[in-house]
């Protein structure tokens, strides 16, 4: 590779210090290069012109797994590979951290790496749909203290309960909102959709892994009679729509997937006892 996007959280990367290293660095190696900030707040701020894209074999994101989020949503549909730099906190997508970056530049450089495929879902609601690399979160608004759902699956009826909401979750989304509320982890190899309850009114409403082949249906339904916006739904964190009773959110496996360059072959789980063992 010799032609680079870097895509820098300027509230990690102050003053874009690590970001104009890594671009010198490159530079000099004799490769193309150019930085595009800030894609730290939303993916509405990360607007990319298409005539910076031409010729980029691959994006560097320099933030936390949040940033890297916002990017691939942003210049996702140019299809070419990410690779992430942790400047966060746990660094689930980013895989490189500040101490090896040079060392993962050089391996780039000469075309050493593998590429890793993550699956993304696809939420449709309101005649608008969105794709989602972690998650479709669907919660409560405004004073309701739970709010009713139907899950369908493939058009049957799966179950009824009261609940804060529920997140449908892609592998990638497993270690993020949907491990919090109790929900299993789940291999990023899989290709798989997670349907966690938040805190469900039930002793038997429980996490449920579907195959990606599988279409959901959550439709809402009327807790508060003075009330008219009962839930709200989001799209990794963003794109936020209310939902009032009778609304359905629609969740299927996206025709959209996103690359990562991957340096080490480690094991997904000797990431997980380093990232969130005890």
């Amino acid at each position: 590779m010799n032609n680079f996007l870097i895509l820098a959280n300027s509230d990690k990367d102050v003053n874009l210090s690590l970001s104009n290293k890594i671009s010198e660095y490159l530079r000099n190696a004799g490769a193309k290069v150019v930085i595009v900030s800030d894609v730290g707040e939303s993916r509405d701020e990360c607007t990319i012109k298409e005539e910076l894209m031409e010729g980029v074999q691959a994006a560097i994101v320099l933030g936390g797994d949040g940033t890297m989020l916002r990017a691939a949503h942003s210049i996702g549909t140019y299809n070419i590979p990410f690779i992430g730099i942790n400047l966060g906190t746990l660094g689930f997508l980013t895989e490189i951290e500040e101490s090896n970056v040079y060392e993962a530049l050089d391996r780039l450089l000469k075309d050493d790496y593998i590429i890793e495929e993550r699956m993304m879902i696809e939420g449709s609601v309101k005649d608008k749909v969105f794709d989602a690399l972690n998650d479709v979160v669907i919660t409560r608004a405004g004073f309701s203290r739970i709010i009713g759902l139907k899950i369908y699956v493939n058009n049957q009826l799966l179950d009824t309960y009261g609940a804060d909401g529920v997140i449908l979750a892609t592998p990638t989304g497993s270690t993020g909102y949907n491990m919090s509320a109790g929900g299993p982890i789940v291999s990023p190899k899989a290709s798989a959709i997670v349907v966690t309850p938040i805190s469900p009114h039930s002793l038997t409403s429980k996490s449920i892994v579907f195959d990606s082949t599988e279409e959901i249906r959550v439709e809402i339904m009327k807790k508060r009679k003075t009330q008219e916006t009962e839930a709200i739904v989001s799209f990794d964190g963003e794109n936020n729509i209310e939902l009032s009773a009778g609304d359905c959110v629609n969740v299927k496996l996206s025709a959209r997937s996103i690359s990562l360059i991957k340096m080490y072959d480690v094991n997904f789980y000797s990431v997980l006892r380093e990232k969130i063992g005890g």
